[in-house]
């Protein structure tokens, strides 16, 4: 509402909408609808314009800026607490694709975390990994061979990156690499605000058979000022299916193998 509480017209709202994401990035729709004083369906509806003029991008249960750059990452603790539905049906999909007596290496990061239970179900598994919580985890089981890439640490996400890191990957032959991701869209790929990650997560991919993508439909349209790899680099892509349908369309006709995890919840449809 304007001062003299006069409505505004749809045209001002969706401007007011606009500056409320940029102070605040992610909001639900529960929470526009308290900001801007308007019906949940008056809010839907107003996301659905903002989205299709590439202004903002629905996510479940609300709604974020469309293009948005990462100039740091949330820390491990904050990651661990976000989109954990999400979270269990990527690795949930992407535990189909491990195979008994393999190599595989485990990226950084909560989503890939995910991947312990699954792994330890194998048998005959090598784990390389640059993650320190998911070898703590390992380490105690004595089917697990775990490698880790040592190299420098990373506090805030509880890892090790940059040269050293990247060396050791370099003389590995790995079967399968999943890679994590803060940041990814169809024209960018994948991207990191951080430059020591990138070389890490290069060598393992190049060291790998097969390099596997696990990306959150809420990090979709997001980027950092450092590349990594462009999706069709991956040969699959698992993400969620929080991602609307006209993104996955435009990266399937890009050539990407995608593949969309259900959530147990059945995916609740993007906010409109």
């Amino acid at each position: 509402m304007t001062s003299d509480d006069t409505p505004l017209i749809p045209d001002q709202r969706r401007e007011r909408l606009i500056e409320l994401l940029r102070g605040h990035s992610v909001l639900s729709v529960h929470q526009l609808t308290e900001m801007l004083g308007v019906s949940h369906m008056t809010v839907r509806r107003d996301i659905a314009a903002l989205e299709a003029q590439g202004r903002a991008v629905s996510v479940t249960g609300g709604v974020r800026l469309a293009g948005r750059q990462l100039h740091h990452e949330p820390s491990r603790g904050d990651k661990s607490m976000m989109d954990q539905p999400a979270k269990l049906a990527i690795t949930r999909e992407a535990g189909e694709l491990l195979r008994d007596h393999t190599t595989v290496y485990v990226d950084a990061g909560t989503t890939c975390q995910g991947l312990v239970p699954h792994l330890a179900r194998r048998k005959g598994m090598t784990v390389v990994t640059n993650d320190f919580t998911t070898a703590d985890v390992l380490i105690d089981n004595p089917d697990i061979e775990v490698i880790h890439t040592g190299g420098r640490t990373e506090h805030a996400n509880r890892s090790t990156v940059g040269r050293l890191a990247a060396l050791t990957l370099q003389q590995l032959a790995l079967d399968m690499a999943f890679i994590s991701t803060s940041s990814w869209d169809v024209r960018r790929g994948v991207t990191t605000p951080s430059a020591p990650k990138v070389e890490v997560k290069q060598a393992a991919m190049s060291s790998a058979s097969r390099s596997v993508l696990l990306a959150g439909s809420a990090k979709y349209d997001t980027f950092g000022m450092y590349r990594v790899a462009a999706l069709t680099a991956f040969d699959t892509v698992i993400t969620d299916d929080a991602l609307p349908p006209a993104v996955r369309e435009a990266l399937l006709a890009e050539g990407v193998g995608l593949k969309v995890a259900r959530t147990e919840d059945g995916g609740r449809p993007p906010a409109r």
